[in-house]
This record gives structure tokens, sequence and C-alpha cells, in this order.
């Protein structure tokens, strides 16, 4: 329906023409209206790109600007015009709601005389193309129209003009006609801009089998390698996860059904999800690990999918923290293949340490299977992985149980931080060395800062005149910061068979001693031969002369 230009008005007239410039030039240039309609400055809308000014004119002459009983009109026109020109526009754009006869148009030129701007006029038929070329606008405009229309046939909900509810009402009644197609299926529908999505639907479990449904899609040219593992593991095993073929990947989409739902379809994208599947009742599972017919490891698990398809089934499993999937093919003699996917995060140490055992078991290779309370639902034999992976998750398993035994001792538990620094885990190794009793070099002590009390005895002027001697200490507290928090390991000896004192620290702290002034002296010591000190749990220190142990930690050099 056209807008009828001599009847809306002059505010109706000013509202359709400001959005249509805005519609049409506000992507690449700056669109305003300027002091209201008729302002002073002769600008209704302005149009700025770069260094070009366009400037709008809109005079509500229905009847157009004749010459004689209509001058006052011209005068009008020609006085924006003078008005406008004091801003030096690149174009002057005349906007009237009338089809302008010759002569007018020939006025309406004629004000570009002298002037080095380009005049143009939009009359009716100019209005009615461009709006024509933006129907959503003039849809909008023209409601009124249609609704004065719409309620001489009783139809105002179905021109949607109570708004929202209206939409509501109107989708719902539709959704009901479409549900009255058939007694099995419906078809669930959306809108997402200019795609219109159909979702086929069973009414109840059996839909498929009383009324099957069958597709056919055939496909354009080969299908890149992870789109055709992808539509394997749907079609084959009936794994829960949505399958997409884009556009260019179909040729056409042919569904044989009910009359309603068959016929060949083009120019689609094609999706599909097949429905998750649990049997009835408990849903627990244990994935079993197996040496022959005996149980080496079993861990506990929620059955989260049980599907089929063409070439197997598909057997999910939630674990905390983890998720094991497992396709198992029909044929015998074809191996299963398992998908073991985990992260420790947010878990506790004691969380975690079960999911990288069941890690190793996996990495080691060997029999497995999901059973239920009504018996094994998938199994198979596992391939041995490679070494790196063996030592990826040994090293990942060294860690969290290092972190267990702190936390266990120091009593305060909290997630498997996300990340730890090379320095960090340095610390949480000798921590958990230190809580077994073990004699560890730490790397962060290259010295030891002493305070003299004044007392003067052989061993100590020995030390500062550079012999070497042993040194043992113990400190009140030791700890370790970790994830932000300070875990105290309790008192520790700190010692080493052989140091030294640094040459100046040792003569000034002897001059200091002979002249009776040592109190208070600074002395710093070092192991020779640039080692570094020993520690020891004060609690296990039977003995200063303990072995050492190695840190053991893959990329660091062990400390002497």
């Amino acid at each position: 329906m056209a807008i009828e230009w001599d009847r809306i008005g002059q505010p109706g007239f000013d509202r359709i023409v400001e959005a249509l410039v805005h519609r049409m030039y506000e992507a690449s240039a700056s669109v305003e209206a300027v002091n209201g309609r008729g302002g002073d400055a002769g600008i209704d809308i302005k149009v700025t790109s770069g260094s070009r000014v366009r400037i709008f004119q809109l005079k509500y002459y229905p009847d157009g600007f004749p010459a004689g009983s209509y001058k006052g009109r011209r005068s009008s026109v020609k006085e924006s015009f003078s008005r406008a020109m004091a801003h030096s526009p690149w174009e002057w754009v005349l906007v009237v709601p009338c089809t302008l006869t010759t002569p007018e148009r020939e006025f309406a030129a004629s004000l570009a005389a002298g002037q080095g701007v380009r005049v143009r006029v939009w009359d009716r038929a100019k209005l009615d193309g461009l709006m024509a070329t933006h129907a959503d606008l003039e849809a909008s405009f023209t409601r009124n129209q249609l609704y004065d229309a719409a309620k001489v046939f009783g139809q105002e909900q179905a021109m949607l003009m109570g708004g929202l509810p209206d939409v509501h009402a109107r989708v719902e009644g539709l959704g009901r006609q479409v549900d009255g197609l058939d007694d099995h299926w419906t078809v669930d529908f959306a809108r997402q801009g200019e795609t219109v999505v159909q979702t086929l639907r069973g009414k109840h479990p059996r839909a498929h089998e009383i009324s099957p449904v069958e597709f056919t899609v055939t496909g354009n040219g080969p299908w890149d390698p992870e789109l055709t593992a992808a539509v394997r593991r749907s079609l084959g095993f009936g794994v829960p996860e949505e399958v997409v073929l884009p556009r260019e990947a179909v040729q056409s989409l042919t569904v044989r059904g009910p009359e309603w739902l068959s016929g060949e379809h083009r120019d689609i994208e094609v999706r599909w999800r097949p429905v998750v599947a649990l049997p009835p009742g408990e849903r627990g599972v244990d994935v079993v690990f197996l040496d022959g017919e005996q149980v080496t490891a079993s861990y506990p698990g929620t059955l989260g999918h049980l599907g089929s398809g063409s070439i197997g089934r598909s057997v999910h499993v939630e674990l905390p923290g983890g998720k094991l999937e497992l396709l198992v093919p029909r044929g015998t003699g074809m191996p299963a293949s398992m998908r073991f996917t985990f992260s420790l995060e947010r878990l506790d140490p004691a969380a975690a340490l079960r999911l990288l055992r069941m890690r190793q078991r996996i990495v080691t290779g060997g029999a497995f299977e999901v059973r239920t309370s009504v018996g094994t639902v998938g199994g198979g034999e596992l391939p041995a992985e490679s070494g790196a992976a063996h030592q990826e998750v040994a090293e990942l398993r060294r860690y969290v149980e290092d972190l267990e035994v702190v936390q266990r001792h120091c009593e305060q538990y909290f997630p498997v931080p996300a990340e730890l620094s090379p320095t960090d885990r340095i610390a949480l190794r000798m921590a958990r060395l230190l809580v077994d009793g073990q004699c560890v070099i730490s790397p962060f002590l290259p010295r030891l800062n002493f305070t003299l009390t004044g007392e003067d005895s052989p061993g100590l002027r020995a030390l500062l005149s550079g012999e070497q001697q042993s040194v043992r200490c113990s400190t009140e507290e030791f700890a370790v910061t970790l994830a932000g928090r300070r875990l105290r390991l309790g008192s520790v000896l700190v010692f080493h068979p052989r140091v030294a004192a640094e040459q100046e620290d040792g003569q000034r702290a002897l001059a200091a001693l002979d002249a009776g002034r040592g109190d208070g002296c600074k002395v710093t010591v070092r192991p020779v031969d640039g080692e570094r000190f020993r520690m020891l749990l004060q609690n296990a220190a039977a003995s200063a002369e303990q072995v050492p142990v190695a840190l053991g930690l893959p990329g660091f050099p062990e400390p002497r």
C-alpha cells in the first residue's frame, strides 16, 4: 500500500522524509535534522560526507507551487534556498509531496544559476520510488492506513496492530495449525534475520516407527575430513553432537514421509543432532580396567548417553572433572575407540589424582569395560600410547601428589591451581620432600646472613678467618606460598658441612671482636664450590649428616 502523500499532513511528511534520508546516507555520512522543520538557517536536514554537504529543504505543498495565486510559495522556496547558500552546500534538494509541473521544475532548476551548487528535486514520483526500494520503511508508515482497512474486515490482530501480544498470539495460532498437520510429527519454526529455521519434532517417542521419515542428502563435492568425521560419528554411532552441513556442502535434501512433509529442497543448510538416549533406571556405571578376567582398577561415573547408528553404538560417561566418550563397532574384531577429556580446574587434589590415575591406565593400554548394574554397555582393547604421553601424565600426577601431601600436612585444602610458575613448582617439590622427612638442597639458599651477638669462640674465629667450617641453624617457621596461600611446614634445620665467610665480612667482624664491639656485626657465609644449603624439617632431623635426595623435576638441573 503506497503512502498517501496529500493526506498525511506536514508532521507525517517530515517524519517519513527524515527516516528515508537517514536510511540512504547514514552508513557513509553524518545525517542530522537542523533547527527543526523550516529552521532559520535554511536547513531542514543536513548530510555531511567528508567535505561535501547536502542540504534537504522540505516543503509540504500537496498542490505544488505554481505561479500566480501560489506565488508566496515560490518566494518561500527561494528564501530557504538563499539562506542555505550561506553553508556552501555541494547539493541542495527540494522535497515536496506532489508531482511537479514543467514550469515548477524549471523554477527549481533556475535557483542554481550562478551559485555553483547542484539543485535536485524529490517530488512524489521520486519519493514513491525510494519508498518502494526501502519497503520496510513504507510498511512501517502505512500501518495506520492498513489498520483502517483491517478494522473493516475484523483483521486488527492479523495486522499485529496490538504489538508484541499480537505477535505472540499469531505465532501461537500458527503453531497450532502446524501441529494439526500430522498425528505423529510437527515442525518447530523460528525466524533468525532473513532465515527461517524449521525443526522436525516427533510428537511421541514412537513417531519414527509408526510414521518413518527418510532424509537423503546429496553433497556437493568431497567434504573436508573434519566434516566427514562428524557425519560418521553422528550417523554411524549416534554421538549426540550437532552436525552442520553448510549450504555449499549440500546439493539437495530429499524428504520422504507424510505427504505434507515430503519434497526436495535446495540452497539450504542442514543441521541435526541425535536424540540423547539413556536406559531407564540407575545411571551409575563403573569404568573397569582388566588383566584377563581380573579387575585391576575401577572408577565410578555417571552414564550420560547411549547412542546407536549404522556402524555401532556410542557410550558417554561423565566423571568429576572429566568425560569418557566411547565408540563401539558392531563388527567382531573391529577395535573400539575411546576419547578421554578432563580438566583439573576447581578440583581438589584427591579428585584430580583419580582422573590422572585413570589417564595413566588409558595411556598404558589394555582391556577395559563400562559396566552398569544390569550388564556391560561398552568396552574394548586400548593400544598403548607413546612414551611422551606416559611422561606427560606422570609429571602432572607427581605435581598433584606433591600438592595433596603438602595440603594434608598443613591442613589447608584448595583446588588445584590452574597455573604454577617454575619457581613455585620447585618450592612445592621441596615442601613435599621435607614433609616426607627427606633432606633437600635448596636452590634458593646460596648464602646465609648472620648477626653476631658479641660472643667469641675459636670456631667462630676460624670461620671468619676463611677456614671451611660446618654450619647448622634452625628457623622457627618455614613456609611456601602457593595460589596466594601461605602453607606453613614448621621449624626447619638449615645446614652445610663446608661453608666459608665472605672475606671482607670476616675481616671486619674479626676487627670488631678484637675491639670488643662484635655485637650486631653482620656476616655472610656461603657453601664452598658454589653449592647450596641443605634443609630438613626439625622433627625429622635425627642427624645433620643425612644425604640429600634429588628433586627429580624434568628440565630443571639438580642443585648441589
